[in-house]
C-alpha cells in the first residue's frame, strides 16, 4: 500500500544500530562518519541515499585525501537495488535546490506580495 512508512531517525551513537537499518527498505545516511554502514546492516535490495561527505586520508591523491560518503560504497552497492555514490550523488541536487531558493528569495525581496 502507499502512504503507510514508519520513519526511524538513528545516529551513530544508536544501540544496536544494525536492527535499525536492516529492516528499511530506504535509508538516507548523514551522520558524520565515514563508512558507519556497511554491507551486513543493509537489507537486500534496499535504497541507500548517502547524503555524508567525509574526508579520509588518501596519500595516493595530489590532495592528500579522498571524499567517502557515511556508507561503504562498494560493499554496499552488491546488496542495494539503487545507492549515491559519493562525491557525485545527492551533492548536484543539493547545489541546484540551493540555487532555487536563493532565487526564490531574491524574488520574493524584489516583488513583495
Amino acid at each position: 500500500t502507499t502512504g503507510k512508512a514508519t520513519t526511524t531517525i538513528c545516529n551513530k551513537y544508536t544501540r544496536d544500530l544494525t536492527a535499525h537499518t536492516i529492516n528499511a527498505d530506504i535509508l538516507i545516511v548523514a551522520a558524520g562518519q565515514p563508512h558507519l554502514i556497511k554491507p551486513e546492516m543493509v537489507k537486500e535490495g534496499a535504497v541507500v541515499i548517502d547524503v555524508g561527505i567525509n574526508r579520509i586520508a588518501d596519500e595516493t591523491t595530489e590532495k592528500g585525501y579522498k571524499l567517502v560518503g557515511d556508507v561503504d560504497f562498494e560493499g554496499v552497492k552488491k546488496k542495494a537495488s539503487w545507492i549515491t555514490p559519493v562525491p557525485g550523488g545527492v551533492g548536484p541536487m543539493t547545489v541546484a535546490m540551493l540555487m532555487k531558493n536563493t532565487l526564490l528569495a531574491a524574488k520574493k525581496s524584489l516583488y513583495p506580495g
